[in-house]
């Protein structure tokens, strides 16, 4: 081969070279861009119990002011603040001596009086055989008798001031009427107590069974009214709902269920929300007046449209999912759906159906018409802490 021959073929490579490496990156430019995979999920019905939390207070059942019922001077404490007592159980004792010694006068009038009703006695007893003998008049006997009758009266008068008396000297003695735990105590030994003292002893709260106070705004207790049996009464209603959970400061489960007993007849037009109360059970007296809980609803669904939250997202006050059409693009829906404690799961009211296929994960940065390459989950894998 020549010196030409050799330069000929060359040139010839080096071109083919270059087309090709400028076809390649053409290739690059121009090509299909790369599709993104998501998970989704195929919806279909389901059932489930989904829970709604409201922030409760708890009161006790009774929570009893304890006040003096005579004047005098606190001598003794017996319980603590924060003691658990008993019905009947002393709490303080008032140092009034005139009480006292109005039970010794009793009891002396007392002996005063039997005395008196005995000479009467003996009076008649006296006369009545000397006015069958025709010796001194009927009018003699009849005077004994009214004598006899007036004494008799008069010892029945000194018993009942002697029962007054111990009564009033009871008082003296302050004790609990209810079970229940001791509230704070304001006076101290030697301190001046009487009926008329604006500030009680003490209270006493019955915490065998507690309240839990809670407000649900007036959008909810619509819903509830209308969506639940319609044509029947609030009060059956409210007797039909299921039992009510407490969830305790620190976030654990109260033992015991409890039921709602009773909801505010007027709306609180400064927070447009109504009361409820519920009452729990507390044999154990681990729930205390003051504090503060939490009261979990649960609403039963069934044959429902369940999406996770997280597979929706907000713009502009209103709520939306990204459902994936047959084409493998997505498109926003959006959807209404029933209230319920957020962080877990939506029951979809409108918006989506039975069939439909929604994004999971990373809803909020797709936009419409985006396609995506579809990665389907197991139902039973997305809903297994659906309770």
């Amino acid at each position: 081969m020549n010196k030409q021959s050799f330069l000929s073929i060359l040139a010839a490579s080096i071109i083919i070279t270059s087309c090709g490496n400028k076809n390649d990156k053409t290739a690059q430019a121009g090509g299909a861009p790369q599709v993104k995979e998501y998970k989704t999920l195929t919806l279909e019905p389901k059932s489930a119990t989904l829970y709604t939390d409201y922030p409760a207070s708890i009161q006790g059942q009774q929570n009893i002011e304890i006040r003096p019922r005579v004047e005098g001077y606190i001598d003794k404490i017996f319980v603590d603040e924060g003691a658990v007592v008993r019905a009947g159980q002393p709490l303080f004792k008032i140092s009034a001596p005139e009480y006292e010694q109005e039970v010794r006068t009793a009891a002396a009038s007392i002996k005063s009086a039997q005395a008196n009703l005995s000479a009467a006695k003996l009076a008649v007893n006296k006369v009545k055989p000397l006015v069958e003998k025709g010796i001194i008049s009927k009018y003699d006997l009849e005077s004994a008798q009214y004598t006899y009758e007036s004494a008799l009266a008069t010892l029945a008068q000194a018993n009942a001031s002697l029962v007054n008396a111990k009564t009033n000297l009871g008082y003296t003695t302050v004790t609990s009427p209810v079970d229940g735990v001791v509230g704070s105590i304001p006076f101290r030994l030697g301190s001046l107590v009487s009926s008329n003292t604006t500030d009680p002893l003490t209270t006493v709260s019955s915490i065998g069974n507690v309240y839990a106070y809670f407000a649900v705004n007036e959008k909810k207790l619509l819903n509830f009214t209308q969506n639940t049996d319609p044509g029947i009464s609030l009060a059956a209603k409210i007797k039909k709902m299921p039992p009510v959970s407490l969830l305790l400061s620190d976030g654990t489960a109260y033992g015991d269920k409890g039921h709602i007993e009773t909801v505010n007849g007027l709306i609180n037009t400064e927070t447009g929300s109504v009361t409820f109360r519920a009452r729990f059970p507390n044999p154990k007296s681990i729930i205390r007046s003051g504090n503060s809980t939490t009261v979990r609803i649960p609403n039963e669904v069934n044959e429902a449209i369940i999406v996770p939250q997280s597979a929706t997202f907000e713009l502009q006050d209103k709520l939306f999912a990204v459902v994936v059409g047959k084409d493998g693009k997505t498109k926003n829906a959006n959807i209404t759906v029933l209230e319920n404690t957020a962080g877990n799961y939506y029951v979809v009211k409108s918006g989506l159906q039975t069939g439909d296929q929604i994004v999971l994960e990373g809803v909020a940065a797709l936009k419409d018409g985006t396609a995506i390459k579809a990665q389907n989950q197991n139902a039973e894998t997305v809903y297994a802490d659906l309770k």
